[in-house]
């Protein structure tokens, strides 16, 4: 199979790669492992603060029109808070903008632009595929697949995430230095509006920050030392909110998971 260009990985990457790219008259492949997962019935924990630039890019691709605007929220203004004692607050208005950034779910996002993908000429979608090997030429790459099949194209790209298959088939080194901290995600229910404003806490336990969603809703992602984070996962429901919104000063009322 003959491509001009091949791309490994089918996540936001990959995929916002090959819908920029509907408008030429390359020949594009997507190889995949597996499906995105598809949008759930609550709230995604996985959500990306996109900056106005990235909401432009995707208007530009078709896609930001074609999401689910019940579930954007535009943040109008932020709230920042040092373990020192600073304290930093900013607002869109302001700043002469409508608003400082958007918070979306992941596989809202990523089920929109595969859907914008797989509707455009020119794309073959290969899914479940795995990548098996990987020869580069002087006028071409030959991506070996799993099954059996050899993919030819005059560029791949590698959108395959942190530990990356394809630059590991490529020879590309990569330091990896551990920080022995994980980001604790959950969403919350809370008792008073969040008015669109998005807060962070720089603490001694690490740092806190809480996202708004649409209504009384809130993401939070607690980016903290390993132990602290497994301290979070064996909590209860009822605990993890209230530890949530005590470290957060209460200042959105009560919690519920």
């Amino acid at each position: 199979m003959q491509f001009d260009l091949v791309i490994v990985g089918g996540g936001l990457a990959g995929l916002a790669l090959a819908v920029a790219l509907r408008g030429t008259s390359l020949s594009i492949a997507i190889v995949e492992e597996s499906p995105p997962a598809a949008p759930v019935a609550g709230w995604d924990s996985r959500v990306y603060a996109l900056s106005p630039a990235n909401q432009r890019f995707l208007d530009g691709l078709g896609v930001w029109q074609r999401l689910d605007q019940s579930r954007l929220t535009a943040v109008r203004a932020m709230d920042v808070r040092g373990d020192a004692g600073g304290h930093l607050e900013f607002s869109a208005y302001d700043n002469g903008v409508s608003e400082l950034a958007w918070i979306i779910e992941s596989a809202l996002l990523a089920g929109e632009l595969r859907q914008t993908a797989v509707r455009q000429a020119k794309l073959t979608l290969l899914c479940p595929a795995t990548p098996s090997s990987l020869a580069i030429g002087d006028d071409e790459a030959r991506l070996g697949l799993a099954d059996g099949r050899v993919l030819g194209a005059r560029l791949v790209v590698g959108a395959d995430g942190a530990d990356s298959w394809t630059r590991q088939a490529a020879g590309i080194e990569a330091d990896v230095l551990r920080y022995a901290e994980m980001g604790t995600v959950a969403n919350f229910a809370c008792e008073l509006p969040h008015h669109a404003v998005a807060h962070q806490w720089f603490r001694e336990d690490g740092v806190l920050a809480w996202l708004p969603l649409p209504g009384n809703h809130l993401s939070m992602v607690w980016s903290t030392p390993d132990a602290h984070a497994q301290e979070l996962l064996a909590l209860s429901p009822r605990e993890l909110a209230d530890r949530v919104a005590t470290a957060g000063n209460w200042r959105l009322g009560e919690f519920s998971l």
